[in-house]
């Protein structure tokens, strides 16, 4: 059995006691949450959310890219959100990676260049900042002027804010 078909037994027992019908679209709480896919990170418990309470995007990081924006816009514009908290973490798989060597292997490999950035970092600190910066600049989003970064700490469950 893979571990495909456990998550579709999961679901099973997740559909029969389901009880989210009715949820609007939009989130009660106007709030969507940039985060890392670490699976260390769970969004919901570690910030009190329940389901329909906030939009939750994540990749590699919790770094600011062009699909976040792209989701943000949507978030913005079409569903109403008016916040945007950013929750990058201790320990993370992007911190200290050599960007360079990462694509110089894949393209050896593919022979193909990577059509983005891994967007990797040295710093947690400076990576939030720089991510709340991105977003405070783009002419895309309407309401920049509620966004807040942390830092998870993966060994306490703590959060830290981070100033821009």
């Amino acid at each position: 059995m893979s571990a495909v078909d456990d998550l579709l037994m999961n679901n099973e027992e997740f559909a029969w006691k389901f009880d989210g019908r009715g949820l609007p679209r939009s989130p009660s709480r106007g709030i969507a949450v940039v985060a890392c896919m670490d699976a260390r990170v769970d969004v919901y418990r570690l910030l009190g959310l329940a389901l329909g309470d906030a939009h939750v995007i994540r990749n590699a990081g919790g770094v600011v890219t062009e699909d976040v924006v792209r989701s943000l816009l949507v978030s913005q514009r079409l569903l109403g959100t008016r916040e945007i908290a950013l929750v990058h973490h201790t320990d993370c798989g992007m911190q200290g990676v050599r960007e360079e060597d990462v694509t110089a292997q894949v393209q050896a490999e593919t022979a193909r260049p990577l059509p983005f950035s891994l967007e990797a970092f040295d710093d947690l600190v400076t990576s939030v900042r720089e991510s709340i910066a991105r977003l405070r600049a783009n002419p895309f989003l309407p309401h920049t002027d509620r966004i807040r970064g942390f830092i998870y700490d993966v060994e306490t469950g703590r959060l830290a804010e981070v100033r821009p």
